[in-house]
C-alpha cells in the first residue's frame, strides 16, 4: 500500500469515525432539550427531513429491483434502530444506552462469520472485545440503574444496526451515497410516521431550544452522520467501520462529564483509555494490506 493510499484510508475512517461521535450526542440532547415522552416523535422529526432534503437535492429514482433491498435497509437502519435507540435514551443514563450499543462490533463480526463463512482475525475480535469491556469499566458501577425496556430496547437497536450494515455492505448498490441515504432516510421516516402519530402524545410549544435541538438531530445526526457512515461502509472494512461505533458512547461519557458534571473516576479513565486504544488497534489492523 503506498503512502498516499495508506493517508486516503485514514482520512475515510476519520471521516467515518464523525457519525458515532455525533450519534453519541443524541442521548443528552433527548435527556435534557426534547419534550418528555416522545421517542417515536423524536426519531421521525430526526429522519424524515433530512430524507425529503437529501431526495429532492440528489434527484435519483433507484432502480425497480432496489426498492425491495431499499425498505429491508431503510426498516433496520433507520426506523426500528432510530425508534429504539430514543426509547432507550429517554429511559437511560446516556452513557448506559450507549454501552449496551457497543456489542454491535461483535455482532457483525458473528453475522460475516456465520453467514459468510468467513473466519475473523483473532487480534480483530479480541480487540472488539476489549473495547466493550473498556465501555463496561467505564461506565457500570454500583449506582447503575438497569431499567428493563430501556436494556432491552438498547441490546434490539444494536442487533438492527449491526444487521443493517452487515446487509448495507453485502448488498452492494450502484446510487450515489448521498441518494442511498436520503431514501433510506425517508423511508424510514415514513415507516416511523404512524407509530408517531398512535403512540405519542403531541408535542406541546415548543421553545427556540427545543426547536433548535430537532433541527440538530436531523442535520448532523441524521443528514451528515448517516452520509459519512454509508460512505465508510462502502470504503473501509466491515469490522472497522462497525468498531467506529464505540466512540458513540465515549461521546455520551464525555459529554456528560463535561455538560452535567458526572464524575469520571480513575477506573473510568481506564476504562476510556483501554475504548480508544481497542478503536486505533481494529482501525490499525484494518488499514493494513490483506
Amino acid at each position: 500500500m503506498s503512502a498516499a493510499s495508506h493517508r486516503s484510508v485514514w482520512i475515510d475512517m476519520l471521516l467515518t469515525a464523525l457519525a458515532p461521535a455525533i450519534w453519541g450526542s443524541t442521548y443528552i440532547v433527548a435527556s435534557e432539550l426534547l419534550p418528555p415522552d416522545r421517542p417515536f416523535t423524536a426519531a421521525l422529526i430526526r429522519t424524515l427531513p433530512a430524507g425529503l432534503l437529501l431526495v429532492a437535492f440528489m434527484r435519483h429514482w433507484p432502480a425497480r429491483g432496489e426498492w425491495l433491498r431499499l425498505l429491508v435497509l431503510s426498516g433496520l437502519n433507520i426506523a426500528v434502530f432510530q425508534a429504539l435507540l430514543f426509547v432507550a435514551a429517554y429511559r437511560l443514563p446516556g452513557g448506559l444506552a450507549a454501552v449496551v450499543g457497543a456489542i454491535q462490533p461483535l455482532l457483525v463480526i458473528a453475522l460475516t462469520w456465520a453467514v459468510d463463512q468467513r473466519r475473523p482475525l483473532q487480534f480483530t475480535v479480541w480487540a472488539c472485545v476489549l473495547g466493550v469491556i473498556g465501555m463496561g469499566v467505564l461506565l457500570l458501577s454500583p449506582d447503575t440503574v438497569w431499567e428493563p425496556v430501556g436494556i432491552a430496547a438498547a441490546l434490539a437497536g444494536a442487533a438492527c444496526m449491526a444487521t443493517g450494515n452487515y446487509l448495507t455492505r453485502r448488498w452492494r448498490s450502484d446510487m450515489p451515497v448521498f441518494a442511498l441515504t436520503g431514501w433510506q432516510l425517508l423511508l424510514g421516516g415514513l415507516m416511523l410516521a404512524p407509530v408517531a402519530f398512535a403512540i405519542d402524545a403531541p408535542l406541546p410549544r415548543l421553545s427556540a431550544m427545543q426547536i433548535s435541538a430537532y433541527v440538530y438531530l436531523s442535520i448532523a445526526g441524521a443528514l451528515i452522520s448517516y452520509a459519512l457512515w454509508f460512505r465508510g461502509l462502502a470504503r473501509l472494512p466491515q469490522v472497522a467501520v462497525s468498531s467506529l461505533g464505540l466512540l458513540s458512547p465515549l461521546t455520551a461519557v464525555i459529554l456528560g462529564w463535561a455538560l452535567l458534571g458526572q464524575s469520571l473516576t480513575g477506573l473510568s479513565l481506564l476504562g476510556l483509555l483501554i475504548v480508544l486504544g481497542s478503536v486505533l488497534a481494529v482501525q490499525w489492523r484494518s488499514s493494513r494490506p490483506a
